[in-house]
């Protein structure tokens, strides 16, 4: 069946969708509206992606009258984190779907009010957890369930983010948390749903530490950055490699530096000014309904970028290192290249760490074995492309649990949220404690 779909919000995260509906997955829906508070993205998406045609625009505000007049049957959801809930409750009440990007929401105000729609309308809201999808993770999840380690014990999970990507969500909306709830909530999901899903088990109380120890001017002062200037002066930050020239990307020229004049969004800021209030550095330990316990942490400035998940169970240990890029590649004056693979001119060090993922798996008083990983490409290790067929067209057998709903975003971002209430007091929050409405059920709790 051929769906009519809206999509609101056209920055970099929606382009997978609009490409998956101009090519790929074109016979299974079509795109017949769309909004951003950014004419100017709209216009690059239509010259980027002619297969689209020209969807109708719309203003968000006027979602519900789009869904009625167009017979829409799901609305797509790429908007800043903090706008999630509105859009999804907005769609579910219209008479839509809704497909959202991770993170459901970013507070308890908002996990409530999806929940309070979603019983409501009986509609669906499918959360894209891609990381699902990649096979080094549903390898991990295999060998889980096979129940060769015994029953999970605890967990360790760290993840690194290098200062390309990671310092990325310092130049943007994402460094105001209340915007993006922080990393806890706009990264740290994806990770949360991972071991939720891996050990399927639900979390029952967080505690964090952490805070911003590597960017922002009171850290660049602390090490003798002196003052950064401003983008545009004699003295351009631009030239600095924890900067991003935006005019050297052609996707990132398009979307957003030439689009500046229509609303003002700077989205290559300076990583070391004032006003930015998420952590760089977090802790945690959060506890599970079962039994187990995960300690996990996040750098958002390592040099290389990757993550190491052991999983420890009664009968053994399973342990997965991934190094998605071994390093930082720099151009001749210094400045941080988005695409490498854009710049064969390049020479890149081949001293870095190449790319690697390996599962090894080890029983009690037995030798250790590596667990075959499928080579898979494309975006989160692979995961992308077959999420988007479950996402258009249907998850037809699905062992593994892949497809997501909104009770699985909510026990992803309560991990996040009790962090950041944990982080606030310098306590340990129970999950219980928390003010979820109708959404406690899907933890296993009443709601409040």
């Amino acid at each position: 069946m051929t769906r009519r779909f809206a999509l609101i919000g056209t920055g970099s995260r929606a382009q997978m969708y609009l490409e998956a509906l101009a090519t790929t997955h074109a016979d299974a829906g079509r795109l017949v509206a769309w909004a951003d508070t950014n004419p100017g993205r709209l216009d690059w998406h239509e010259r980027q992606t002619p297969g689209l045609g020209s969807p109708r625009r719309f203003d968000p505000d006027d979602l519900a009258a789009v869904v009625a007049e167009d017979s829409i049957d799901a609305v797509i959801v790429t908007t800043p984190d903090h706008l999630h809930a509105r859009y999804v409750v907005a769609a579910l009440d219209a008479g839509a779907d809704a497909i959202v990007e991770k993170p459901l929401t970013i507070d308890e105000g908002g996990v409530r009010a999806i929940a309070e729609a979603a019983e409501r309308t009986g509609r669906s809201v499918t959360i894209t957890f891609n990381y699902r999808y990649s096979p080094r993770n549903s390898a991990l999840k295999r060998v889980i369930a096979s129940g060769e380690i015994g029953d999970v014990t605890s967990v360790h999970f760290e993840w690194v983010l290098d200062t390309a990507h990671g310092a990325d969500y310092f130049r943007r909306w994402h460094r105001d948390k209340a915007n993006s709830g922080g990393l806890l909530i706009h990264k740290s999901s994806h990770h949360f749903d991972l071991v939720n899903w891996w050990i399927h088990d639900t979390p029952s109380r967080v505690f964090a530490s952490g805070g911003l120890r590597f960017y922002g001017a009171e850290n660049a002062r602390a090490r003798g950055l002196g003052e950064r200037a401003e983008r545009g002066s004699t003295d351009d930050p631009r030239t600095d490699a924890f900067s991003l020239d935006m005019r050297a990307d052609d996707k990132l020229k398009g979307l957003y530096f030439e689009q500046e004049a229509n609303d003002g969004y700077l989205r290559d800021r300076d990583v070391f000014d004032e006003g930015i209030t998420i952590e760089d550095n977090l802790a945690l330990i959060v506890d599970y309904s079962g039994g187990p316990t995960m300690s996990y942490s996040l750098n958002a400035h390592s040099p290389w970028e990757g993550y190491t998940v052991a999983v420890n169970g009664t009968k053994g240990r399973a342990e997965l290192t991934v190094v998605e890029r071994g390093s930082v590649v720099t151009d001749d004056e210094g400045r941080t290249v988005v695409d490498p693979s854009a710049r064969p001119d390049l020479v890149v060090d081949d001293r870095a760490r190449p790319a690697s993922e390996s599962l090894v798996v080890q029983t009690h008083f037995s030798p250790a074995r590596e667990i075959p990983i499928p080579v898979a490409d494309g975006g989160h290790g692979g995961g992308d492309q077959e999420l988007l067929g479950d996402v258009f067209h249907g998850a037809g057998d699905d062992p593994l649990g892949l497809t997501a709903d909104w009770t699985d975003g909510v026990r992803s971002v309560v991990v996040g949220i009790a962090g950041n209430r944990s982080l606030a007091t310098g306590e340990a929050v129970r999950i219980a404690d928390l003010d979820l409405g109708p959404a406690s059920r899907a933890l296993g709790g009443e709601s409040r």
